[in-house]
């Protein structure tokens, strides 16, 4: 038989106690759960999704950067980036250019469209995030750590 949870009254309201690991899993699988709808209500706002909106913002403040480079920025392979990008050319925000060293490579830059959702500050993942890192610089580079610490434990494993 199946271990259930029993909840009645105020108990409803408090997560049962799971132990530190999965304790702190579940805390990611709800900033994660935030993050993705949270990148629906992006797209249904500004017409691009939270990666997507990443990727506008990194090109705005690096104009000119070879499409691998965003890849390495983001730490992703840079096929999973080759969606975003054509999704992001074929609506008029990201334009790619050939580099003069290198015909193989393009760069990327945004586009009059782009620039101006690069611009924008309200109604983004990023406000709610600015929010939060103002708060309590201590917290915010312990937080840093450990999550840097874990995407560095779960390549590692991944390899």
């Amino acid at each position: 038989m199946p271990d259930s949870i029993e909840t009645s009254g105020a108990d409803e309201q408090r997560e049962p106690p799971l132990g530190a690991v999965l304790d702190f899993m579940r805390l990611l699988w709800a900033v994660d759960h935030a993050l993705q709808s949270a990148s629906k209500r992006m797209e249904a706002s500004f017409g691009m999704t939270g990666p997507q909106r990443l990727v506008v913002r990194i090109v705005g403040r690096f104009p000119g950067t070879p499409a691998g480079r965003v890849a390495q920025i983001l730490h992703v392979h840079p096929s999973t980036l080759t969606g975003i990008l054509k999704r992001l050319e074929a609506r008029g925000i990201l334009q790619r250019r050939p580099d003069p060293r290198d015909a193989r490579r393009a760069l990327l830059a945004l586009t009059a469209k782009g620039r101006k959702l690069d611009n924008v500050r309200t109604g983004t993942v990023e406000q709610a995030v600015r929010r939060v890192l103002g708060t309590d610089p201590a917290k915010v580079a312990a937080a840093q750590e450990v999550l840097s610490a874990l995407s560095e434990e779960l390549d590692a494993g991944l390899r």
